[in-house]
Formats: C-alpha cells, sequence, structure tokens
C-alpha cells in the first residue's frame, strides 16, 4: 500500500531524501582511485557452527594497507558479506573503505564479509537449504553469539582489531538489516554502531517488536548508534511495510534518546541507493559529532467546528437515551459501571434493529461534545443514510472499593488495551443480554458494529477480531495499536491471519501522541496498510497536525457513520506484487468463495488423517475404533480396520502403518484386507513418517525422541532427543529435511535427514504463534500473557514445500525456510486441532481433524 505514505506521511516525518546530484560523489566515493593505498582481501569458508550446526558459509576479510599489527584497527562485519564486498555491485566496500582510509575520513578499519549459512544435502536428490532467514530475523542473541564466540575468532585470526565497541560496527540489507540491528542490541559491549539498509523491521520472525522494546529503555538506553537508510518505494508485502516500519524505527530511536539518523531515499528494495549512501553513512557512523535525528512535535490545534450531521435538527424525530442501572461486573470482578442505551425514533419492536456499541459511553452520547452520536445518529437515521440502530454506551469499570481519581476509572486501560476474549466475553455474557432482553436487536453481524476513541478504539477492533460472528464493523479514531498492553502486535497478526469479514474504519493524525508505549500515527498506519494488504474493506481517514484528542475523528464521525454502514458488497483487492520470490502469502494460498466442508462428522475423536498417492484420505475414529478410507474421486467413506491409531503413514513401497501407544507398538495395516501387522514393540508412538529408503520415524512424545524404526527387523533406534513433547512430524518434499512439531514449547524443529533416516542440524526453524492465556494478566506496557505451550501437533508438506502444523491458534502454515506464511484458525476452536494432511483431487484440499469432525478445505498449492 504504497500510496500510504504518499498520501499519510508529512515531509517532515520522512527524514532525508537524498538528491540526484549526490549520485556523481558517490560514484567517486565507490570508484577504485588508482593511486592510493589498497587493502589486501583473503577468502575462507566456516563450516564450524555449534550454534547453527551442519551449515557452512564463505566469507572475505578485508585487511586495509594502512593497518598496524601493533596497533588495533577498528572492525565492520558486514552481513550477506560477499554481495558487500563484490567489485562491481552497488556497495563495493573495499573501494569505498580504502578510499575514506586513505582520505583520513574514518581511521583504519578491518572488514569482514560474511554470507548466511547453507545446510548442504547429504541424501541422493535432496537440496540444500538456506539458514538466511532463521539466522537472520530471529530475535534472539543467537547469531551475536555465533559471531563472537565461533566466527570471528576463526576468520581474524592473526588480526589484531580492537576490543572497544566503539570501534566496531556491524552492517547489512534487509534481513540482514535487521540482524545488524540485533547483533548491536544483544551484545553492545561488542558493537556499538549499526548501519541498516533497507532493514527487515517486519514480522518475518517478530521484528516488528523493536520500536517497542527500544522505547522501554529510554531510562537506560543502549549504547549504539544506528544508521537506518529506507526507500520509501520499499516492500509492502506479507510481512509488513518496510518504509512504515523503518520510520517506526526511527521514532522509537529518537524518543528514547539514541544517537540515529534515518535517510529516506528513492526506490525500493534494492541495494542500488545504499550502495549510493555508503560512504557517507560510515563515515556518520565513525563521528563522534556526527549529527543525529531530533524528535518533531506535529501537534497542532486547530479550530474546531461539528459537522453538520453533529448539530442538532428540529424538524426531525428524536431518539432517546436511557441511563441503565449502575453495572457490577462478574468478569471484572469488582467493578463497576454507568451505562447508557440509545433509542432511534424510528425504533420497532417488530423488526430486528442494528446495534452499535461505543466505549467511553459518557463521553460519546454527550449531545454537548465533541462527539453527540444520538444527534449524528438523529441526522443520520432521519436521511436514511443509515439503519435505525440502538446504541449501547458503556464507561470503562472503576474498582468499586477506590475513590475515583479526577473522575477517571481505574480498569480503564486493563479492560480496553487488553488482547484476548475478556472484554468480549463481558459484553456478550453480561451487557448485551440485558439490552436484547428489552430490545429486538439483529443477530446478523453485518448489523452490528463497534467502536471507540484511543484505548476504547483497539478494544473495539479486538472485540470484532475475537468474535466476527458477532461485530463485522469497526470504528477506530486515535487507536492505541501500540504497547500499552501488546496491541502493537496487530498489524502483524493481520498480514498473517486468514482474513475475517470486518469492515474498519480508522482516523488518526501526525500529531497524534508519541510517547513511552509507541507512536500513535506510526502505529496506525502500519495498521492501516496491513489491514489493506489483507484485502479488508478499510477506509483510512489522515490529517496533518492535532493531537491525541476527539478534535479530528469527530469532524469526520458523520461521513464514517454513512461509510461504515454503508450498503455495498466490496469485493477484496489483493496486491502481491511486493512479495518476493519464495514468500508464500496466505493471499496466493486461499481460494475466495472456499471455506471448510465437512467430510465426516459425528465421530468420537478423529486424528491421523493421511494420503495415499492417488489422493485418497484416510483417518482413524479413536473411539469407535476405526481406520477410514474416503475416496478422492467420490468422497465415498468406508472402513477398512477396527483399529485405533494416532498417526497414519504411507511408505515408498505403499506400506500404511499406523501408531498404536496405548498397546506400545507399531502396525501395517493391509487398506485392501483390514490385515494387522506388528512392525515394532515397546514403543509408545505418537505420529510417523517414513522415509524414502524405507525407514519409520516416530514421536515418542512422553520419551522425548524421535526414534527410528527398519520395518525389516524391527530394530529400533533413538535418533533424537530434547524436544520437550515432540509431536507432529514430517518430510520435506524431498526427503531431505525432517519436521517436528512441539505440543509442549515454542518451536517445531527441522533437522537434516541422511541416509539410512540419520538426522542431524537440528534447529528450532519454525517459531509458533502461541495462545493468549485466557486467565492471564495483561501487565502494563508488556507483550501479552501467552502460554509457551503452542499445542504444535499434527503436520502435513504440500507440493511446494510449506509446512502445516496444527496448534492450539488453529492451521500454522511456514514456507520451507520456516517463516511463518499465516494462520487458519480452525472451525471449532472449542475442539482439539489434532492433524492434517494434503489429500483429494490432486492433493489440492487440506484436510483436517478437529475434535469429532473431519474438514476439508480446497486451497491453490
Amino acid at each position: 500500500m504504497k500510496f500510504l505514505l504518499a498520501i499519510f506521511v508529512s515531509a517532515a516525518m520522512l527524514g532525508t531524501v537524498t538528491p540526484a546530484s549526490a549520485e556523481k560523489q558517490s560514484d567517486a566515493a565507490r570508484t577504485n582511485q588508482g593511486d592510493i593505498p589498497h587493502g589486501t582481501i583473503t577468502s575462507g569458508v566456516f563450516d564450524d557452527s555449534t550454534l547453527f550446526p551442519g551449515t557452512t558459509r564463505e566469507y572475505r576479510v578485508y585487511v586495509p594497507a594502512q593497518h598496524d599489527a601493533l596497533e588495533p584497527a577498528n572492525l565492520m562485519v558486514f552481513m550477506d558479506g560477499l554481495n558487500y564486498a563484490k567489485e562491481q555491485g552497488n556497495f563495493r566496500v573495499p573501494s569505498v573503505l580504502d578510499n575514506l582510509i586513505h582520505q583520513g575520513e574514518i581511521p583504519v578499519t578491518v572488514a569482514v564479509f560474511v554470507n548466511p549459512g547453507v545446510i548442504p544435502a547429504t541424501k541422493p536428490n535432496a537440496a540444500g537449504r538456506s539458514n538466511r532467514s532463521f539466522e537472520y530475523d530471529s530475535m534472539s542473541d543467537r547469531y551475536s553469539r555465533f559471531l563472537v564466540n565461533e566466527f570471528l575468532p576463526v576468520a581474524l585470526d592473526g588480526i589484531r582489531v580492537s576490543d572497544q565497541a566503539r570501534d566496531r560496527a556491524v552492517c547489512g540489507i534487509s534481513s540482514g538489516g535487521i540482524c545488524a540491528f540485533t547483533t548491536a542490541w544483544e551484545m553492545p559491549d561488542q558493537f556499538s554502531n549499526v548501519l541498516s539498509h533497507i532493514g527487515s523491521f517486519t514480522n518475518i520472525r517478530g521484528g516488528w517488536a523493536y520500536p517497542g522494546l527500544i522505547r522501554k529503555t529510554k531510562d537506560n538506553p543502549k549504547p549504539i548508534k544506528v544508521y537506518l537508510q529506507e526507500g520509501k518505494d520499499d516492500l509492502n508485502n506479507l510481512h509488513g511495510n518496510w518504509p512504515l516500519a523503518n520510520q517506526d524505527m526511527s521514532a522509537a530511536l529518537r524518543f528514547a534518546g539514541y544517537q540515529s539518523k534515518l535517510v529516506m531515499t528513492e526506490g525500493g528494495h534494492t541495494s542500488k541507493y545504499g550502495g549510493a549512501e555508503l560512504a557517507s553513512a560510515i563515515t556518520w557512523l565513525w563521528d563522534d559529532d556526527a549529527p543525529v535525528d531530533e524528535i518533531e512535535n506535529n501537534e497542532t490545534k486547530p479550530a474546531w467546528q461539528p459537522h453538520p450531521d453533529a448539530v442538532e435538527n428540529t424538524t426531525i424525530a428524536h431518539g432517546t437515551v436511557v441511563a441503565m442501572p449502575t453495572w457490577e461486573s462478574q468478569i471484572f470482578n469488582n467493578t463497576v459501571r454507568d451505562w447508557w442505551v440509545y433509542v432511534p425514533a424510528q425504533y420497532d419492536e417488530t423488526q430486528p434493529t442494528a446495534l452499535m456499541v461505543f466505549q467511553d459511553g459518557k463521553r460519546m452520547s454527550d449531545i454537548k461534545g465533541r462527539w453527540r452520536i444520538p444527534t449524528v445518529f438523529d441526522n443520520l437515521i432521519a436521511k436514511g443514510e443509515m439503519p435505525p440502530t440502538i446504541a449501547v454506551f458503556i464507561d470503562p469499570g472503576h474498582d468499586k472499593n477506590k475513590p475515583r481519581a479526577k473522575n477517571k476509572s481505574s480498569n480503564r486501560g486493563y479492560e480496553y488495551d487488553s488482547l484476548g476474549d475478556r472484554y468480549t466475553r463481558f459484553l456478550l455474557e453480561e451487557i448485551l443480554p440485558e439490552v436484547e432482553g428489552k430490545y429486538n436487536i439483529s443477530k446478523d453481524p453485518k448489523m452490528r458494529a463497534i467502536g471507540g476513541s484511543s484505548s476504547g478504539a483497539i478494544c473495539a477492533f479486538t472485540a470484532a477480531w475475537q468474535r466476527p460472528d458477532v461485530f463485522s464493523k469497526v470504528y477506530s479514531s486515535v487507536g492505541s495499536f501500540t504497547h500499552l498492553r501488546g496491541g502493537n502486535v496487530y498489524p502483524a497478526l493481520v498480514r498473517k491471519t486468514e482474513p475475517k469479514p470486518i469492515r474498519v474504519y480508522m482516523a488518526d493524525t501526525s500529531g497524534d501522541v508519541d510517547n513511552a508505549f509507541g507512536s500513535w500515527p506510526w502505529a496506525n498506519q502500519r495498521m492501516a496498510s496491513s489491514l489493506q494488504y489483507m484485502g479488508y474493506d478499510v477506509r483510512f481517514d489522515w490529517a496533518e497536525g492535532y493531537a491525541h484528542n476527539a478534535d479530528y475523528g469527530s469532524s469526520r464521525f458523520p461521513d464514517a457513520m454513512k461509510w461504515l454502514w454503508r450498503n455495498e458488497t466490496v469485493e477484496p483487492t489483493i496486491d502481491t506484487r511486493d512479495d518476493l520470490k519464495g514468500d508464500m502469502t496466505l493471499l496466493n494460498l486461499l481460494i475466495p468463495g472456499e471455506s471448510w466442508e465437512v467430510v465426516a462428522d459425528e465421530l468420537g475423536f478423529a486424528d491421523a488423517p493421511c494420503a495415499d498417492t492417488e489422493g485418497n484420505f484416510y483417518f482413524s475414529d479413536m473411539r469407535a475404533p476405526a481406520i477410514y478410507r474416503v475416496s478422492a474421486s467420490d468422497g465415498l467413506r468406508e472402513k477398512i480396520a477396527a483399529e485405533a491409531v494416532s498417526g497414519l503413514e504411507f511408505g515408498p513401497d505403499g506400506t500404511l502403518y499406523g501408531c498404536q501407544g496405548a498397546k506400545k507398538r507399531v502396525i501395517s495395516i493391509e487398506p485392501s484386507t483390514g490385515e494387522i501387522n506388528v512392525v515394532a514393540e515397546n514403543v509408545t508412538p505418537n505420529d510417523l513418517a517414513v522415509t524414502d529408503d524405507g525407514f519409520v520415524l516416530i514421536t515418542e512424545t512422553k520419551a522425548k525422541h524421535v526414534t527410528r524404526i527398519d520395518p525389516r527387523t524391527g530394530e529400533t533406534t533413538v535418533v533424537d532427543s530434547g524436544i520437550t513433547r515432540p509431536n507432529g512430524i514430517v518430510l520435506s518434499p524431498d526427503g531431505g529435511t525432517l519436521a517436528v512439531s512441539d505440543h509442549g514449547g515454542e518451536y517445531t524443529w527441522t533437522m537434516r535427514v541422511g541416509a539410512g533416516a540419520s538426522l542431524d542440524s537440528k534447529m528450532p526453524t519454525m517459531t509458533m504463534r502461541l495462545p493468549i492465556d485466557p486467565k492471564g494478566e495483561f501487565a502494563f506496557n508488556e507483550p501479552p500473557p501467552y502460554i509457551t505451550a503452542s499445542r504444535g501437533d499434527g503436520s502435513a508438506v504440500d507440493a511446494a514445500g510449506r509446512y502445516y502444523v496444527t496448534s492450539a491458534v488453529g492451521v500454522q502454515i511456514f514456507d520451507p525456510t520456516g517463516r511463518l506464511c499465516g494462520v487458519l484458525p480452525a472451525p471449532n476452536p472449542s475442539k482439539p486441532l489434532t492433524s492434517c494432511v494434503l489429500a483429494g483431487s490432486g492433493h489440492g484440499y487440506l484436510y483436517i481433524t478437529n475434535g469429532n469432525v473431519v474438514y476439508r478445505r480446497k486451497l491453490k498449492i
């Protein structure tokens, strides 16, 4: 959604744009000058990592001609290093350093250029696997420790460099850019200087969280200096909006008092403009007196006038506002609140009536204040520009045992800013039944809306996000999609969750608040960008200036209501042109109009889905007990065996294997006769996979093992241990990678498969989305209370190499490198989602076992 930048972002917020006239100067800085000293470059391969086991990587080391073996030189490390070291590339770092060192612009500096790791295949016909995203995009100290403890001692052997962090820098582009920042963030005692080109501060693996983390360090900033280069036409794809993300980063760095500089250039996701800026960027890093970006105040106080539709019209019928009895909540214990119900003059008790719920009810219902919602509703309903609508105005709760301070409600932030379904349940279980008992309220979600301002706005969005079957329309003004209680996760969640049937109106301004909990202008722009990318029916009204108040939102409110309640079906606009090769957005997997359909129901407990080469679908009803086959051609179901199994899988020779943990055995089943043979005993299998050379790999969940079985002899061997609760297990299409889900942990692990089903190169490649603890406490300025057990269960893989892992939050889909593509919520989230498989015609349907029902859904594989 590049137009967001052009329309909604002020020139002051964009930072410095590189003038075209600077290109000649930058070309000279990158040109090899023949009459000056040149450094030397040596090459190497590093393949001895324990942090990234099994990886191999190329590297180069540049030593300047001026280097004195007795004097420690400065150090600069470049991720995607060979790209930076190219003689004819856009960066040409060795030439830049030769020139800058010769001119005395920077200290004598040794450069290390290191590529990301690759895991070579050890099986015939299997492909090697890039480890770049796992190394660069992950939010942890793993890569920092790899550099400092494993790689640099080898690469710099015999070369004296400074051990002072202020003399050391890290640099990278795209995912390498966020990697550079993470390296310094995790080890500021090793690296104080960061150069990021078009950095991926997005949701590839959680990098969206950095602005919130940075702001929390305002009272004790880390000793790092940061230069950000970003193209104003950079990517907007499934992982995030790069221009907005980098500007949000810059705002956070400025707020927290870091030495930082953001340079917005022309161009998109390319090294061209970062290369043009390279010499000035490196010079800035090593200059203690270099100018830094300052905090800008965009707040203004324009004269406010009510919208014409917010002015009372004495010629029309007026609705009534009824004060309801003070409510004491059971869900929010010991809290009391005031609330009111607006009933339009046109209310007909024989007709189901539209509903809209507003948080901060007293302020929103005040006909002399900014919002004047009863007056707006009177006017719009009378003109037929919205349906007759009952409005519920509800204040936040206040602890009944505490005195009120300045007429504020003590529980507002906790109720409104918390994610999860607690406030939604409060509405649905406590308040709305009272309203529905008095008035004829429509049950159609298209006739139900919810809205609010500031924290009340994120609260409104959360209610619809949790229950789109109840609320399909959201109004948000100056919404607090920030780090108050974890709401800054929403833009990332939206891009990687199956779109929900919600229409969203948003309003914000450049003068909105920027504080310890986030930048409201950037947060709202990131939110609007995410909604539009995913094809939501969304409108975002933006203005320069103003402040964190009702002035702008209220002036647009009647128009927002006309738009929100318009009787129009909007076809999603999908634009995935910014998705790079290898990106696998949900938008290109889901088929419009296709949803879950029932394959089998009224079962005892469904599990063990699998498919044969023709796409016929198999599963087990563990309580029957029975194993069934469903024909890919006509959908007919037949029972093939009277056994309960928790996992089924075909081997390369057509043998069907099954897991029977309760009987401590693995069996084979003959589909045509139902004949059962024991393959191995004295094991406790949960699920299984079969390698192309015929070995059976099982997960033994309680024992924390992956065990290999030789079906020819029944011999069992533990080939992996240590995963908390290993559960689902699946092989990549080429058989070279094994993925194992962890029912009790945060990751799905990958391992390289060798001959004889040997396993190595084990890493937590896939980070699972975790469920929110329904009983957890949402602490102020902290992430939501996640349950650390993902309940990762049965897994599948499609022909394109996507991994599908069932979990507590739905089917989580990952690309072959382990990046999350998105999540498909379970059709029945109240029942366990146990496993999945690709089956049916062309293996083009995703089948899932969800409690006592089997569902399927057609996908674009």
